[in-house]
């Protein structure tokens, strides 16, 4: 008979293999869709909305929005062909699948996202821009996620297809928006007493050669403004996203932590990706950029394995929380702000603070879970 030390040693190496599948997957999927990066412009033929965060005294506006009408020759939407599970399988075995939107010469794809992801690719502006009629029930973590395959009309270029998704989303999922200014709570990325702790970054790398052929363990896909992203999942198990001018973002894990680094990031795009995090932790709030500082930074931050996990659950993993955290030893900040995001960020000599700011925003007025027949 095995004795009860054997017993719970042998149930806590199995929850933390499970974890670190888990993680995996979930990291895969927090730094493969680039959408989280938010680094976007406006769309062609839209009103700009580079600068999501109005003045303060800026008055609440109001505007409908009609999406364009280019469209795709011929496209088919579909219940994503991925699931959490999928992913899972696909990380322990070191595979991993290309998600978020491609565009390729006259092929459009868009895989594994969400409705809000799409809006996001088709109105260039970032996830919590988004709000409105059922955001809670079509955008959450665990929401339905789609494939979409589609052919672009003979002439056609890569900025058109963001016009054409517009399209495609008002005719299949009855899609309609319209655009305010409302004031909405939000966490101020600051710079903290003593000064940010911060160095700049080297001169910005030459832009990916789309043509370029993929390196051993490498995926492609696009960004929200069309530029190409390149994820490569290391041997030694780290995984890279190299954006080219933009810079690069290395993952790696060690068992306790998810270490992050990134180069050439900007103080918008750092609050992006820490929205991005904290969010896929169940977080609520967005984290904006009120540091004032507009030079490009090398950036590096870790966050816990209790976080992960927490990050992990919210995506729909089975996991021991914080009261059964006997078997895998780890526990978690009961308050967010003692999480390893909040430490991390102090490190930087920045600082996160509840305020309230007006937010240009896209509102949905209506929207069907599911698309209509292809």
């Amino acid at each position: 008979m095995v004795c009860l030390e054997e017993r719970v040693m042998s149930e806590a190496v199995a929850v933390k293999v499970k974890i670190g599948v888990w993680i995996g997957a979930a990291v895969w999927m927090a730094v493969a869709v680039p959408v989280v990066l938010g680094q976007a412009t406006p769309a062609v033929g839209q009103p700009a909305m580079a600068s999501p965060i109005a003045p303060q005294a800026a008055a609440p506006a109001s505007a409908a929005i009609v999406p364009s009408t280019m469209t795709f020759d011929v496209a088919t939407v579909m219940p994503s062909g991925l699931d959490i599970s999928k992913i899972q399988s696909m990380a322990a075995s070191g595979h991993m699948p290309r998600m978020g939107p491609h565009v390729e010469g006259l092929r459009a794809e868009y895989s594994f996202m969400t409705l809000k992801e799409l809006i996001t690719v088709a109105y260039k502006v970032k996830a919590y821009q988004i709000s409105g009629l059922g955001a809670d029930q079509l955008f959450d973590t665990t929401t339905q996620r789609f494939d979409i395959v589609a052919n672009m009309p003979e002439g056609s270029t890569k900025d058109d297809a963001p016009k054409m998704l517009q399209s495609l989303l008002s005719e299949r999922f009855k899609l309609v928006l319209h655009r305010e200014t409302k004031e909405h709570p939000v966490m101020a990325l600051l710079v903290a007493k003593g000064g940010p702790k911060l160095k700049e970054s080297p001169p910005a790398a030459a832009p990916i050669d789309p043509d370029a052929p993929l390196k051993p363990g490498e995926t492609k896909m696009d960004g929200p403004d069309g530029s190409q992203v390149r994820v490569t999942r290391n041997s030694d198990g780290t995984i890279t996203e190299n954006m080219g001018a933009k810079g690069i973002v290395t993952i790696k894990m060690d068992g306790q932590a998810m270490h992050i680094s990134a180069d050439t990031m900007t103080m918008d795009g750092f609050a992006d990706q820490l929205t991005g995090l904290m969010k896929m932790g169940g977080g609520s709030q967005t984290v904006v950029d009120m540091t004032g500082l507009k030079g490009n930074y090398q950036v590096a931050f870790d966050m816990s394995m209790a976080d992960l996990m927490a990050a992990a659950r919210a995506m729909g993993a089975d996991l021991p929380s914080n009261k059964e955290k006997g078997a895998a030893g780890i526990a978690e900040a009961d308050d967010p702000s003692g999480s390893s995001v909040y430490s991390s960020v102090q490190k930087l000599g920045l600082k996160l603070e509840p305020r309230k700011a007006n937010v240009e925003q896209l509102v949905v007025d209506q929207a069907e879970k599911m698309p209509t027949e292809n």
